[in-house]
């Protein structure tokens, strides 16, 4: 079965590399002295100090993995990869809700590096997969829980 390609920006590559480098270099080092720390106290049994150790120990361990799989499945997108003629995984889109009037911009982005706190949207959102292939001045109609929320498309950028 292939593996899932990432869609990365070069800013959210860089994030993902500089959380590994942190993962391998300093926290494997921090849980394993707190699980060397644990053990000296005695029997392990129960000792809690060292089950949350462990427990630490086994999500660096799965985020580290997970981050390698990711990393080995990115592809890269950059400016010139992005046609502002329509919207593309990298661009930046300015859309009216055609409802209320209000105006928002959102970048699209991979599901790795999606942050809707900054306006990073992933592509494989609702609104990221209404928008894509869309043009300038084009209506866009996005299905969420709530019902449907028509968007007029004002600017794509980089």
């Amino acid at each position: 079965m292939s593996e899932k390609e990432v869609i990365l920006t070069p800013e959210g590559l860089a994030k993902l590399e500089n959380e590994l480098e942190e993962l391998k270099t300093v926290k494997r080092k921090e849980v394993a002295a707190r699980i060397k720390e644990a053990i000296s106290f005695g029997d392990i049994s129960e000792n809690s100090e060292y089950e949350e150790a462990k427990n630490e120990q086994a999500f660096i361990e799965g985020r580290i993995l997970t981050l390698e799989k990711m990393l080995r499945n990115a592809r890269i997108i950059t400016n010139k990869d992005v046609d502002t003629g329509v919207v593309n995984v990298g661009a930046t889109v300015r859309l009216k809700d055609l409802e209320f009037g209000d105006v928002v911009e959102y970048t699209i982005v991979g599901s790795a590096e999606s942050d809707p706190m900054n306006n990073k949207i992933s592509n494989e959102s609702p609104v990221g997969q209404a928008l894509l292939g869309k043009a300038k001045g084009s209506t866009v109609d996005v299905n969420v829980p709530a019902g449907v929320i028509q968007y007029e498309i004002l600017d794509i950028t980089l």
